[in-house]
């Protein structure tokens, strides 16, 4: 691992995340936060700054796969629920499901439908919010549990590929908080 030093700001933080050039598929610049998250500082400062964003909430729902390493993260430190938003296939109870397309294909997301009901407060967590497409559907997937939801918090944007213009076409009032702009 190479050493960056004390990581003691944010800046230092988005330093350590990493560009990698046509993955998945060509064409598609991947964002690489395994050496963010290796760093315990890094990590830390991340999360702090993320967990600014609950407001009130009782549960945090992160968003599979790289959506839970955070989430899982700012529920353990605030007590609060952690609620998984799956790829199909993997909850093994009654599930809600919704699709929807992604910059490289198309998938879905499912939750157990009794995970959630409508006294409960939820943040939505994710790492990187790109076209949008993942978060819009975790957004309407919470929603179908009758729960409220409180907003959204990604660790980074990338502001041209315009992914807050397409979750607040299909969720006008959302609100979405990036720690990072990419």
């Amino acid at each position: 691992m190479e050493n960056y030093g004390p990581i003691d700001s944010l800046s230092k933080a988005q330093g350590l995340i990493k560009d990698v050039q046509n993955y998945p598929k060509p064409g598609v610049v991947f964002k690489d936060i395994t050496p963010l998250v290796a760093n315990a500082q890094a990590f830390t400062i991340c999360v702090d700054e993320m967990a600014k964003s609950l407001s009130g909430a009782t549960h945090v729902a992160g968003l599979e796969a790289r959506g839970f390493v955070f989430a899982a993260a700012i529920a353990a430190r605030h007590n609060l629920g952690f609620v998984l938003l799956r790829k199909p296939g993997k909850l093994p109870r009654d599930v809600h499901k919704v699709e929807y397309a992604l910059e490289y294909g198309s998938d879905a997301l499912e939750l157990h439908k009794d995970q959630l009901s409508m006294i409960d407060k939820v943040i939505i967590v994710d790492d990187v919010l790109a076209t949008g497409g993942t978060l819009s559907a975790g957004i309407t997937l919470v929603g179908l549990t009758g729960a409220r939801i409180l907003g959204s918090v990604v660790l980074g944007e990338i502001p041209f590929l315009q992914g807050r213009n397409k979750i607040h076409k299909d969720h006008p009032d959302h609100k979405i908080d990036a720690i990072f702009q990419f």
